[in-house]
């Protein structure tokens, strides 16, 4: 029986070998299961990509993708708009940490939770709020997040190495530098190994346990003099972590695929439209620009022979007098009676441009780009003359699901990190009160951060929807201020401020209505009808208590 199998074994594999041969040899696109696959099919035959890993199929042509967006980011306006709708969306104005603990690993209760957080917030902002936080002096912690961030969708990368810098006026040594991608490169001396893949040395498993920088940018070669100018050919191996833990570099980029060690610009997909879609609307432009300049043609249907007798024996000298008594056609006014040189005609000029298709041709190249950003083309081309108010919310709320994906991916691999290495500092100079730090890491650095508010696009509408949110607990204060880049606590807090001031005053405290169905059509009805309009109901109890100094 197993002899018979083993015998049997090799003329199946050759049966099974000259199946697709035999299918080949039919012919048709009924030999593939998946037409997708096919390779006689005539709009798939010459497509044939590679197939290589996260890293084969990026790293040799991540420079040309870098160069190439730099450069739509310098010389293309939509370009410049779409990395600046992304800065505005993903963080805005504002940026918050919100300390959350977690008190029940910690065993704490929630009021001990909160009180630690309200108390660790008020230090960290010393910090972040200010120029402390970088070791250039320049930037606060927002400033410094929207320019990883811009690197990361420009560079496809974003570095920064913690340092510690102690300075006189400061109460804290933990700053951050960002450097250029470009100086995260392997040095020539170790190029090959397998384990370093573009500057970052990798264990087995793929974890990064080091980077490699020049120790110069490549491109200040020539601002680089003497001793400066051998930094160019000078490369620091930075650890990833300390022997206990500490972040040594935090490296922004988004990965796509598993194994991949460095990110590419958002635009990889959509280069080569941007590129052509910016030349045509070039070309447009320089050509509407040359016709606008030619108002009509002077022609002349005279022969040679009489344009000798016409204008002797000095044809130029006469044509060029017979010019200068027509100069008048270039100041045309009304019922003015034109003359023409000898011999001439005036024949009219219609341009071919613009070109009534561009417009739309642009259209739908615009929205194909705004698709590969992750962006609605409204918000892309900053365009809603063509959408209602269903339209623009539902654009915006598909944008918005975006957006949250990128705040939180930006919270776990830049801010979150950033937090622990200050705090690691604040616990170890017994500024914040955190026993067993290092034990209980993550319940200690757990954390959200608030950033720039979405905005209404209806307030009245949106306002009324949020306080039907609250009323049947389906959302918090905290979550309503935080979509609108508040601090709830500092909103209560505020309110009560407001609240006491007014009852110092003698004033009344806003009133809070209370929404009656029908009010809408009661503002509609007949005046001659009997029954009175609605009105709103004001909460009697609340006006009392705001005057007696309570909370509103």
């Amino acid at each position: 029986m197993g002899r018979n199998a083993r015998h049997s074994r090799p003329a199946r594999q050759e049966r099974q070998s000259r199946a697709p041969q035999s299918l080949l040899a039919q012919g048709g696109a009924a030999m593939s299961a998946h037409q997708g696959a096919s390779h006689t099919d005539l709009a798939l035959r010459d497509w044939h990509p590679h197939g290589g890993s996260a890293d084969a199929d990026l790293l040799p042509e991540l420079s040309t993708l870098t160069h190439r967006a730099r450069d739509l980011a310098r010389n293309d306006g939509l370009m410049a708009g779409g990395i600046q709708t992304h800065r505005d969306n993903v963080v805005g104005a504002v940026l918050r940490l919100s300390a959350v603990p977690d008190y029940r690993l910690l065993g704490w209760s929630p009021e001990k939770a909160r009180e630690w957080g309200n108390h660790v917030e008020a230090h960290f902002r010393s910090w972040a709020d200010t120029t402390d936080c970088d070791a250039a002096r320049t930037l606060d912690l927002l400033g410094l997040t929207v320019l990883a961030l811009g690197g990361e969708m420009v560079n496809g990368d974003a570095v920064a190495i913690p340092h510690w810098l102690p300075r006189p006026d400061s109460p804290w040594a933990t700053r951050l530098s960002v450097i250029e991608a470009d100086r995260l490169e392997t040095p020539p001396h170790l190029e090959g190994m397998a384990r370093i893949r573009r500057g970052v040395e990798l264990d087995r498993h793929g974890a990064p346990v080091a980077y490699h920088f020049r120790a110069a940018h490549p491109g200040d070669a020539l601002y680089l003099r003497g001793d400066e100018a051998l930094d160019l050919n000078r490369w620091e191996r930075v650890p990833a972590f300390t022997p206990w833990g500490r972040r040594r570099v935090i490296h922004l980029h988004a990965k796509e695929r598993t194994g991949q060690t460095r990110g590419k610009p958002i635009v990889s997909a959509v280069m080569r439209e941007f590129h052509m879609a910016g030349k045509y609307a070039q070309n447009e432009l320089q050509a509407s620009l040359a016709n606008s300049l030619v108002a009509a043609f002077l022609e002349s249907d005279l022969d040679q022979e009489s344009a000798s007798a016409l204008f002797g024996e000095q044809p130029r000298d006469a044509w060029a007098a017979s010019v200068r008594q027509a100069q008048s056609i270039g100041k045309l006014q009304g019922a003015a009676v034109i003359p023409l040189p000898a011999g001439a005609k005036m024949s009219s000029f219609t341009p071919g441009r613009p070109n009534v298709a561009f417009e739309a041709f642009m259209l739908a190249v615009e929205r194909r780009i705004a698709a590969g950003m992750n962006l609605p083309y409204e918000l892309f081309a900053k365009d809603f003359s063509r959408v209602n108010y269903s339209s623009a919310r539902a654009a915006l709320l598909e944008a918005w699901r975006y957006f949250h994906g990128r705040r939180r991916w930006l919270t776990s691999t830049w801010l979150r990190p950033i937090y622990e290495l200050w705090l690691e500092e604040a616990v170890n100079a017994d500024v914040i009160d955190a026993p067993g730090f290092y034990a209980n890491r993550y319940a200690y650095t757990r954390c959200r951060f608030v950033f720039g508010g979405k905005g209404w696009v209806d307030p009245v509408k949106e306002i009324t929807a949020a306080k039907l949110r609250l009323e049947i607990g389906v959302s918090t204060l905290e979550q309503e201020c935080a979509e609108q880049g508040l601090d709830w606590e500092e909103v209560l807090h505020q309110q009560r401020i407001e609240a006491l001031r007014r009852a110092e005053l003698g004033l009344q405290a806003p009133a809070q209505a209370t929404w009656v169905a029908g009010a809408d059509t009661a503002d509609k009805a007949d005046p001659d009808d009997s029954q009175p309009p609605a009105t709103p109901q004001r909460n009697r109890g609340a006006e009392q208590q705001a005057q007696q100094g309570g909370t509103a």
